[in-house]
């Protein structure tokens, strides 16, 4: 049997011996610190296997025989033979292969089961116990002092294959998109494939699309739409949805009622000016012309403040000027009690450098923002205002000229997208009669009835013109 002693300083370079000599397969047998160092008693696991096979199978039953034949009870003679012969011999090539063997085997059991080395010793006593002391192996030491005191024999690990390297941020990313537009892609055909089987939704996204409602807010509607509803019943259901996502403080007092300091603001020409009369006719009308404040910051355009000037005059109201921030904020303290007190702003571009200073001048305790918003504007076009002039909190606003728009659906689809709350709607020069209370029901319908025919209408084979570009689904809350 092929067991060698490996002594050298250290625990690990005579670890290297041994592995230099058995290879992988190394099987430490013992070590021991030396005076000189540390001594490593292994051998190889194919000197074990060789041995195995080599040994006769017909001598170990005799060897086996003869022992159950020597440990029958009674027969004292035959034991005390059977031990002086132990003795002699101490550990036959058979023991020592099988305590070996059963010492690989639970080497192997631990390090499947996570077994510790205190349990093995404690399974491995027995069999040492039984073993003369000639012939048993050094103890396996645990100090700190010598690491590592015992490798455990495990199979020789597969190399994993080098890993590629790490793609650049900018594939990572590209990878992505191309992934959300093939998934959007397979989407959209799948959608245009279902709404093609079924005619009333069909028919439904051509009348919301002609009305000028977005790709986006009517797809999310309809892909809501119960499957079993007739057309009368789709027609109304859809009405509903809208209806009752479009906010309006019908259930609120009234703007001349409630009271407060509002800044109109909005894109140029939506009507800001003649919105500030009606609100200011109003409350005249309601609490007298001791109840409103009207203070303008345009001066910018020609002529701004002698026209909010004229229409104060027709209400018995003085219109002040305010060049500044401070100037402002000394009317606001002078108008303080006043039931309403209006303030009318240039009228910027929503990309226009100037809109960041006006919005905060306006920026003062106490003042509200009411934005205006032209009813008849394309639906590009007020969402860039919607999102240019949001502000924190609630959105205020009001939808003019509604007697211009040819649809009220691209207005009512960016209140309903951008979660605004409509407080009136005008129509006409006429202060203050020419403004109404926002209705949703009344606004939904009339966008709704069908307009005349345009240029501009699609047809049903143009269902896959709109959306073959990719439409994000509406991301706000949808009351359906």
């Amino acid at each position: 049997m092929n067991i060698q002693r490996f002594t050298a300083p250290t625990s690990r370079e005579a670890l290297a011996k041994a592995r230099l000599a058995f290879g992988d397969g190394t099987l430490i047998l013992s070590n021991r610190p030396t005076a000189t160092g540390v001594e490593v008693v292994a051998t190889a696991e194919d000197t074990l296997a060789a041995l195995d096979h080599s040994e006769s199978f017909s001598n170990r039953s005799k060897d086996q025989a003869a022992l159950r034949k020597t440990s029958t009870p009674g027969n004292t003679e035959t034991s005390n033979l059977v031990e002086d012969d132990a003795t002699k011999l101490t550990m036959s090539t058979l023991s020592f292969q099988d305590y070996v063997r059963e010492r690989m085997l639970r080497r192997r059991h631990e390090a499947i089961s996570g077994q510790t080395e205190p349990a093995l010793k404690e399974e491995a006593a027995p069999i040492i116990r039984r073993m003369p002391e000639s012939a048993r192996v050094a103890p396996i030491q645990f100090e700190p002092r010598v690491q590592p005191k015992v490798a455990p024999v495990r199979p020789t690990p597969v190399m994993a294959p080098a890993l590629a390297p790490a793609m650049s941020q900018g594939i990572v990313d590209e990878l992505h998109a191309m992934k959300a537009l093939i998934e959007d892609r397979f989407n959209t055909l799948t959608w245009l494939g279902q709404a093609r089987q079924h005619p009333i939704q069909s028919n439904l996204m051509l009348k919301l699309i002609r009305a000028g409602y977005s790709p986006t807010l009517a797809r999310t509607i309809l892909e809501r739409m119960p499957e079993e509803m007739g057309a009368p019943e789709s027609v109304r259901w859809v009405m509903d949805v809208l209806e009752r996502n479009l906010k309006t403080d019908a259930a609120a007092r009234p703007l001349q009622e409630e009271g407060g300091t509002y800044a109109l603001v909005g894109a140029t020409g939506v009507g800001k000016t003649t919105t500030a009369a009606k609100l200011a006719g109003l409350c005249v009308r309601a609490h007298g012309p001791s109840s409103v404040g009207l203070i303008t910051l345009d001066t910018y355009r020609v002529g701004a403040h002698e026209q909010l000037r004229s229409y104060g005059r027709m209400l018995g109201v003085v219109a002040h000027l305010a060049h500044d921030r401070a100037a402002l904020q000394d009317l606001l303290n002078l108008l303080g009690n006043k039931k309403m007190i209006l303030i009318d702003t240039t009228g910027l571009a929503p990309s226009d450098p100037r809109k960041r200073d006006m919005l905060d001048v306006l920026n003062l305790p106490g003042v509200n923002r009411l934005l205006v918003l032209n009813a008849g504007g394309h639906g590009d076009t007020l969402d860039d205002v919607v999102s240019s002039f949001k502000s924190n909190g609630v959105q205020q606003a009001v939808l003019s000229k509604i007697d211009e728009a040819a649809k009220l659906g691209p207005a009512l689809d960016a209140a309903i997208r951008h979660q605004l709350v409509l407080r009136g709607v005008t129509m006409g020069q006429k202060v203050p009669e020419d403004w109404e209370s926002a209705d949703a029901a009344k606004l939904i319908r009339q966008s709704m009835r069908s307009p005349g025919k345009s240029a501009f209408d699609p047809t049903s084979a143009d269902l896959g013109f709109f959306f073959t570009e990719s439409t994000p689904s509406y991301s706000g809350r949808l009351d359906a």
